[in-house]
């Protein structure tokens, strides 16, 4: 029996001492220790390193927001200053029309006082005179306003959206809005 002793003694395993060891109270001060040590350095890293990109990213953002916003805002006003143009435009050509209208109807109102035979037949070329050169001003004025309204909308989708639109998309815009 003594054999068996010694086999047992030989595969025997060794006393445990407490349990789980993060829980074994004689080991506190070394983990804490090390808990301090691993807690300085990871705040250090993250206020050395990862607030300070955070920061920076956030900062950037702000100012890309805000130059977009204010780029969007000058786009606003120009459009506004393009729509008042046109709209300027087309009371200037109405004005136009209607002095020129005012205008020929007095001259023929004289030449007919003057020479009512003759000026029956002058006074007809005149006023067809006059509203062919009315049609043809109305048509320039609308051909330039409707160019230029064009124009503005395809710089207008383009600074504010970065997409460039083709003249004929613009073009289909503006005659829409003109109805």
């Amino acid at each position: 029996m003594a054999d068996s002793s010694q086999m047992n003694a030989g595969t025997a395993q060794p006393a445990h001492r407490g349990g789980f060891p993060p829980f074994d109270h004689t080991t506190f001060p070394s983990q804490i220790f090390w808990l301090a040590i691993t807690f300085t350095i990871l705040l250090v890293f993250m206020w050395r390193v990862v607030v300070p990109a955070i920061g920076g990213t956030l900062a950037e953002r702000r100012k890309r927001i805000a130059s977009e916003l204010a780029q969007a805002e000058a786009d606003r006003r120009e459009a506004d200053n393009a729509w008042s143009t046109y709209q300027t435009t087309l009371i200037e050509a109405r004005e136009r029309a209607r002095a020129l209208v005012e205008e020929n109807r007095t001259r023929v109102t004289a030449d007919v006082d003057r020479q009512e035979k003759a000026a029956d037949s002058a006074a007809d070329d005149a006023v067809a005179k006059a509203e062919a050169r009315l049609a043809q001003l109305r048509a320039e004025a609308r051909g330039h306003i409707t160019r230029a309204a064009e124009e503005a909308a395809i710089s207008i989708v383009a600074r504010l959206t970065g997409d460039s639109i083709s003249p004929e998309d613009a073009a289909a815009a503006v005659r829409a809005v003109q109805g």
